[in-house]
């Protein structure tokens, strides 16, 4: 019985050995901005990170949303950026599905009217 204990530890540590490094999670996964506007319908899931960055910065420059994340995250808590993205996050959250849907429209009136105002310069 002592030889079966031996070979099976020795047939465990040779498995152990042999697994492919673990890729981490996180590097498999979008962005959390990408994932909070996809979760809220602001965007598609196959848009780009650089767009989905583009129209995360709109969200957080729409006066309604400042006003829900100043209500979520009062104060200066907001200096770092993971707590920037959580307090637009919680915002988003309590917003209504109407709410959503404007703030939706406004964002791409923003994104029709940008390219616009640079032909006029």
């Amino acid at each position: 019985m002592a030889e079966k204990t031996c070979q099976h530890s020795a047939m465990k540590h040779l498995r152990q050995n042999k697994r492919p490094p673990q890729i981490h999670q996180s590097a498999l996964v979008a962005p959390s901005y990408h994932r909070i506007l996809v979760k809220h319908g602001l965007i598609e899931k196959n848009l780009s990170i650089s767009d989905a960055y583009e129209v995360f910065l709109k969200v957080g420059a729409d006066p309604e949303v400042q006003k829900l994340r100043r209500e979520v995250a009062p104060g200066d808590k907001m200096k770092h950026v993971p707590a920037l993205y959580l307090a637009t996050a919680m915002a988003l959250q309590g917003m209504t599905k109407q709410q959503l849907e404007a703030l939706k429209l406004r964002i791409e009136e923003k994104r029709v009217l940008a390219p616009q105002q640079k032909l006029r310069r």
